[in-house]
């Protein structure tokens, strides 16, 4: 179940979740201030519960997919039954609202909302060109959203930063287009490597790479990242590599090196947000 929930996944968000609450929604605050906030840790919960249900429906419709495409997943994540797992998603879901419902109804409405969001997008959504892209691409990045709605904080840097993650995603979710081509052909899913043709797909994922470089940019302009600006430095390199081995190679194993380039620039900045301003967090503490 860890496995289909991907457990790992979850923790990262949990984890960005509240470094993005110390460093970029609620620098005001104290660190303290931030982990004893019982509405942001009812908050983060209820994204938790639904991201682990999101990743069950959707496992539920893949289930063909991955057969092909991640055989060895695949047979790790048959040793929980199909019941098991939509009993199990109609629990954390039900859990989500419980948890939303201690904040306020606004918080129970977004998270009801959320959770028709990811069972449309994985019922419905996903197999439609570039349309699916999207819409997975603004359901992952959501739990911040909700997040930066708690503490009222919508300005300048958290636009780019949010802008910057976006792109990021795109790209990655197209870049699983290309990783998953043979199982979305069988299955006549309508992404765009299979409706436009890879050369095409690849175009797209270019023009998206080139895009992140004006978050980067007003980032590392407006000086508000510390020495976060060297993570941003490091992620044109890494995007630079990311490119030759696009234009270069096209086998599914390369495309997985892709993957995995995505997978260390968004973990990598999560963990980065501290370089923000170090001291800052060792004031807090004290």
């Amino acid at each position: 179940m860890f496995s289909v929930v991907r457990g790992y996944n979850i923790l990262i968000v949990i984890i960005a979740q509240y470094l993005a609450s110390i460093y970029i929604f609620a620098p005001q605050l104290t660190v303290k201030q931030v982990l004893l906030d019982i509405n942001l840790l009812m908050l983060v919960l209820a994204s938790s519960v639904s991201i682990a249900g999101g990743y069950i429906i959707n496992n539920f419709y893949d289930s063909e997919k991955d057969v092909i495409n991640r055989p060895n997943k695949s047979m790790l994540d048959k040793l929980v039954s199909q019941n098991t797992k939509l009993s199990f998603y109609f629990v954390l879901n039900f859990l989500a609202i419980i948890l939303a419902s201690y904040v306020s109804f606004k918080a129970v409405v977004f998270f009801s909302v959320y959770i028709f969001g990811i069972w449309f997008y994985s019922h419905k959504l996903k197999r439609l060109t570039f349309l699916g892209n999207i819409t997975s691409t603004l359901l992952t990045i959501t739990p911040f959203f909700i997040v930066a709605l708690h503490y009222s904080s919508f300005n300048t840097i958290v636009f780019l930063h949010a802008i910057f993650l976006f792109l990021i995603m795109l790209v990655r979710e197209l870049t699983k287009d290309l990783e998953n081509l043979k199982g979305d052909l069988t299955l006549n899913y309508k992404t765009i490597p299979i409706v436009y043709g890879i050369k095409k797909a690849k175009f797209l994922i270019s023009l998206l790479l080139i895009l992140t470089l004006l978050p980067i940019y007003f980032l590392l302009t407006t000086k508000a990242v510390g020495l976060m600006s060297w993570y941003f430095y490091t992620c044109q390199i890494l995007l630079l590599i990311y490119l030759f081995i696009l234009w270069k190679f096209n086998s599914k194993q390369h495309y997985n090196w892709l993957h995995n380039i995505l997978k260390i620039i968004l973990v990598a900045g999560v963990f980065c947000i501290i370089l923000i301003d170090i001291d800052l967090l060792l004031n807090k503490l004290l």
